[in-house]
């Protein structure tokens, strides 16, 4: 960990990409903050979902900057656009879908950041979604159903 802090710049930080369209930007990394939190930005085009699934080891915090994002946490389902923010905290099932009329962008915090290691993994060797899910049930991820939407 950096004693005097982490600046990251607009456009800065490791990129990979799960889908076509799909990408996302590392703006902390675990080593940078002792792993006490990881995030980065995620462009999320119209359509985009993930499984529901939960994380064992992590909270997880969604803030929607642009689009329009639907949010199932437990059995509550939320669709909100720029401002929203969402908190999934761990053990919780929960999934995402950009559901409006244009690319959702959303910024995701991991604390602790020990889930977020899937994506630093990703943005180190970039693999398929499917190959992406396999690999982050080895940082406390689970996978208990397909995308709800």
């Amino acid at each position: 960990m950096d004693a005097n802090g982490v600046v990251v710049m607009p456009g800065k930080g490791p990129v990979w990409s799960m889908e076509p369209g799909r990408s996302s930007t590392v703006k902390l990394r675990n080593g940078e903050t002792d792993e006490s939190v990881m995030m980065f930005e995620e462009v999320a085009p119209v359509g985009t979902a993930t499984p529901m699934h939960l994380h064992h080891d992590s909270d997880e915090i969604a803030y929607v900057l642009s689009g329009e994002i639907t949010f199932k946490i437990g059995d509550a389902v939320t669709v909100g656009g720029p401002g929203t923010c969402a908190f999934m905290p761990r053990d919780v099932p929960h999934a995402w879908k950009s559901t409006g009329a244009e690319i959702g962008r959303v910024l995701f915090l991991y604390t602790p950041g020990r889930a977020g290691k899937a994506f630093e993994e990703m943005a180190e060797r970039p693999a398929a979604l499917d190959q992406f899910l396999a690999g982050a049930e080895r940082h406390g991820w689970e996978i208990v159903g397909p995308a709800p939407f």
